[in-house]
């Protein structure tokens, strides 16, 4: 089965090699699931955990569990469509979905991912503020260096960013393993908190949050597109066993997640509901109250676990954006500005109202932001079933009707749980609302409720069996009659070293048999760069000297040449002579520097690439 030319997460697709046999084969599929563990395991997961396990004690452990399974299922759902079809979940939106359902169904993936990334920030930050004392605003500020650090592992490969992130699941296992072992909760009791009950009507409300937390819209979007970067064999038995070992991974990797959910749960009832302290719901009162009845190491692992959730959840919530925005809009953009992005979407609300309201609406915040994760899990998980379950698109890989029935059953479990949560939530203030109020918040419900009624019908209905083509680049267009240019007024960019000798024999093999080169220095003295042309100092004079030999070589082999000497700003300088010269090509040359070493020699071949309108040859050196 062949797959489409324009990939999901290109820059790291089919990046990774798969072994011949037995464990090390299945050892290269294990990875992908891990990274989505986080987004199960984030800060929002803590808020509504500890609000879950101090409010109603062991009771809501069933659900965790009901998130699991359902999370488990529909990651693998999510896999089998990247594996099979080479498609993440955005691009098969948008093959089947007009235009203005793809961009409605865009923004709520980007309003998922800010509500994640909004968690992750203020969990990241209540960290840092527990272990160093900083304000909390200060240290939501200090979270948008992270950003840096996923740049950095980015170019380091797709196996190292998955061994970052599984390094940080450890350390969050490991903290509260040690955390229920101080802890001591009762096993029969925790074995009666899987039996599903409502100890209450507002625990409906945490419990949602839970299924929020735990099943994350943008992960389904991710979770399609990591698959794709396992380079495995197309055929049909090939992709039978990426889809088996790519269920294993997902098992292992969220059951991990609901066994750190679960000890969260545990460890607020354990230590605060059994206790009587059934008002704790803050992640802060929590890491307070610890050290009464878990002694002082409790809060410390405690810290450290929330940072390495927040964390490794925020690499994730990236990728995600970068998935949902390629495939919906067919936007590529820097990755840094992506990120910065994405963060400052969450840092900006969480700055203002820390600043306006106080600390003490962070974990309402974090609460929220799980339930409007979950508003939007309908729109993620309808088009996915449809997706699964289109046999002429699956092939023999198309879920067959059990799977389906369960899969629906649980669209429809989500969707309930929504309206049951919308009805107790909004209820109350609909009643005491102005008219209009009232008229806008029936228009919006009546908006979404059409929304989902069309996303799941149009499929089914839909007369257009001929996927819609994803324009990756531009429509198709004929080459035509080809013409090759000719250069006869070339500049060359010289820094006087023993390269020039190679940039000027590239220029000479471009420029007609009349052509005049244009020879460009820059003189970087400080003379030079306070004086200007003024500058007579040694390296001044020497470059100058210099210039001229290289013009008296070339006159001498009846080259028609020139020579240019430019002072101060490098970069300004080249594009000036080469714009005062009329040149109609540039010829310079690069070192291949990378991180640090751009930081300290600077881009010069980015900067004027960027200036000027005419051709520029780089050689590299």
């Amino acid at each position: 089965m062949s797959i489409p030319q324009d990939q999901s997460l290109g820059e790291v697709h089919s990046s990774v090699e798969i072994k011949s046999r037995g464990w090390r084969k299945l050892f290269s599929f294990l990875g992908p699931a891990y990274l989505i563990s986080v987004g199960y395991m984030d800060p929002g997961n803590w808020a509504t955990d500890i609000a879950g396990g101090s409010k109603y004690g062991y009771s809501l452990i069933w659900v965790l569990l009901m998130s699991n399974i359902m999370a488990i299922f529909l990651q693998g759902l999510s896999a089998r469509l990247g594996i099979v079809r080479g498609r993440d979940l955005a691009q098969a939106n948008r093959e089947t979905y007009p235009k203005y359902i793809n961009f409605i169904l865009y923004i709520l993936a980007e309003i998922a991912i800010a509500a994640c990334d909004l968690a992750e920030v203020l969990g990241m930050a209540i960290g840092i503020q527990l272990l160093t004392g900083l304000p909390l605003i200060w240290a939501v500020t200090i979270t948008i260096l992270d950003t840096f650090l996923l740049l950095f592992l980015q170019r380091l490969g797709m196996r190292k960013m998955e061994a970052f992130i599984v390094t940080l699941v450890i350390i969050i296992a490991i903290c509260f393993f040690i955390e229920i072992l101080l802890a001591k909760p009762n096993a029969v009791e925790i074995a009666k908190g899987l039996l599903p009950s409502f100890p209450s009507h507002n625990a409906v409300y945490i419990a949602i949050g839970i299924i929020g937390a735990t099943v994350m819209p943008h992960n389904l979007y991710l979770h399609s597109a990591l698959v794709q970067t396992r380079k495995i064999d197309r055929s049909e038995i090939g992709i039978k066993q990426a889809i088996k070992y790519n269920r294993i991974d997902s098992i292992i990797a969220l059951n991990i997640a609901f066994l750190v959910n679960a000890a969260i749960l545990i460890l607020a009832a354990t230590v605060f509901f059994k206790t009587g302290n059934s008002h704790v719901v803050a992640i802060k009162e929590a890491y307070r109250l610890l050290p009464s009845f878990l002694g002082k190491t409790a809060p410390i692992l405690f810290a450290v676990a929330l940072i390495a959730a927040g964390q490794s959840s925020t690499i994730t919530g990236t990728l995600a954006g970068q998935i949902v925005m390629e495939g919906y809009l067919s936007l590529r953009i820097n990755p840094l500005l992506r990120r910065l992005i994405t963060r400052l979407i969450a840092i900006v609300p969480a700055f203002f109202i820390i600043w306006y309201y106080g600390e003490s609406k962070t974990d309402y915040l974090l609460i929220l932001s799980q339930v409007i994760l979950s508003l939007q899990l309908a729109f993620a998980i309808i088009p996915l079933i449809h997706f699964v379950s289109d046999k002429s698109k699956m092939g023999t890989h198309y879920i067959k009707l059990f799977p389906k029935i369960f899969a629906w059953t649980v669209a429809f479990v989500v969707i309930f749980l929504n309206v049951k949560m919308l009805t107790h939530e909004i209820g109350p203030i609909f009643e005491t609302s102005s008219a209009i109020v009232q008229l806008i918040t029936i228009s919006v419900i009546i908006f979404f409720l059409l929304l989902l009624i069309y996303i799941t019908l149009h499929p089914i209905f839909s007369k257009d069996t001929k996927p819609k083509e994803i324009e990756i680049h531009s429509g198709k267009i004929a080459l035509g009659t080809l013409s090759t240019p000719t250069f006869s007024r070339i500049a060359i960019a010289l820094d006087f070293s023993e390269d020039d000798n190679k940039i000027i024999s590239y220029a000479l093999s471009h420029g007609n048999k009349d052509a005049k080169y244009i020879l460009i220095h820059v003189v970087e003295s400080v003379s030079a760069k306070i004086s200007g042309i003024e500058s007579n100092d040694y390296e001044t004079q020497k470059d100058r000297e210099r210039m001229d030999a290289y013009i008296k070589e070339l006159s001498d082999k009846n080259i028609k040449v020139e020579g240019k000497i430019g002072y101060k700003n490098r970069k300004k300088e080249i594009v000036r002579l080469a714009n005062e010269s009329s040149a109609d090509m540039l010829v310079m040359g690069a070192h291949g520097h990378k991180g640090l070493h751009d930081f300290i020699y600077g881009q010069t071949v980015n900067a004027v690439r960027h200036q000027l309108k005419i051709p520029i040859m780089v050689v590299n050196l």
